[in-house]
């Protein structure tokens, strides 16, 4: 398919946040192949602003899932055929973008077998958490639903593009050495604790700045953790900025400290130096971080319920949540 000539390509990737940013090598390996194409992206109302600016993605398609879901979708399914794509590449893997995939009109229709109308796509790639020979990333598996149309096979990075407004509104917080703190996370057992969160701020220098990332519903848990760690140079600046600024903040830190979520994802699209905390899950599954200086952290104790699934939980099945309990203050230290 490499000589097929490719005006208009659609990606979709309605998830979260870090799952919208691992999919960005595929709009850079797209972007080299096809330069003269038009690239759009389908994504979550919300995230929107993670491509702000962005040089290759020429269109944001925005659903929102928040109220009226599925007239919603009747409307972007209406869209998508009115824009005529010459191929639409589906990342996601939820009956949803099997069916906007499905119905789009487009000859070209690629995505993982795992979503349930694959059988609907005019080509399935194989979904596969775990590589025999080392650990698969998820930004190779993304990549591989569009080798058959780039003949390439070799690797392109995750990557945002803050713009110099971004640098400009962040360089007051730049003046002196900082590291940025994000205690948040959509799940509990991804959520490293607050007690440790103010353990490990209580201990890191007085005359370095702590920046605490995250979005608005994160403001209650960074202030709790502002307060009772009672350190003079911490700044809760969770719901305060975008996503580019935020990017931004964490390209020049000392130490980028998130948990196994977004943020880690963030910081590796501006190849930022980070600290990466595993709880419930693990990196083998092939989510980890991309930085040239990155570290992981996770539990040296050898846990039989570990990982208790692939994503997140609101609980810990066993009620002791030790994955994150055991983990010990200097295992992040070490890493600045």
């Amino acid at each position: 398919m490499k000589n097929r000539i490719l005006k208009k390509i659609l990606i979709i990737q309605t998830a979260s946040l870090g799952d919208v940013i691992l999919t960005t090598p595929v709009i850079e390996k797209l972007h080299a192949v096809f330069p003269e194409s038009q690239i759009d992206f389908l994504l979550k109302y919300g995230y929107q602003d993670v491509f702000k600016d962005h040089p290759f993605v020429h269109r944001v398609i925005v659903w929102d899932k928040s109220e009226k879901k599925y007239h919603h979708l009747k409307e972007l399914i209406q869209v998508i055929r009115d824009r005529k794509y010459d191929a639409v590449i589906n990342i996601q893997r939820f009956v949803s973008s099997g069916l906007i995939t499905a119905l789009s009109g487009a000859k070209i229709k690629i995505g993982f077998n795992k979503n349930p109308l694959s059988l609907f796509f005019s080509k399935s790639i194989k979904h596969t958490l775990n590589k025999k020979n080392g650990v698969l990333h998820e930004t190779d598996r993304n990549l591989k639903l569009v080798e058959d149309l780039t003949g390439e096979k070799n690797k392109f990075p995750v990557r945002l593009y803050p713009s110099a407004h971004d640098d400009a509104k962040m360089s007051p917080y730049k003046t002196k050495a900082y590291i940025t703190i994000s205690p948040g996370s959509l799940w509990f057992t991804k959520t490293y604790p607050e007690n440790k969160w103010v353990e490990m701020i209580s201990s890191v220098d007085n005359d370095l700045n702590v920046y605490l990332l995250g979005s608005k519903d994160d403001a209650g848990l960074c202030d709790n953790i502002k307060l009772k760690s009672k350190h003079p140079n911490c700044l809760n600046l969770s719901g305060k900025l975008t996503f580019l600024e935020s990017a931004t903040l964490m390209r020049d830190a000392m130490m980028n400290y998130t948990n196994d979520s977004a943020p880690m994802h963030l910081a590796s699209s501006v190849n930022a130096p980070v600290t990466a905390i595993y709880c419930s899950t693990i990196p083998e599954f092939g989510f980890g971080p991309l930085s040239d200086k990155s570290f992981i952290v996770q539990t040296n104790k050898i846990l039989k319920c570990r990982p208790c699934g692939i994503h997140g939980l609101n609980t810990c099945p066993e009620g002791h949540f030790e994955c994150a309990i055991s983990i010990e203050n200097r295992q992040l230290l070490e890493n600045q």
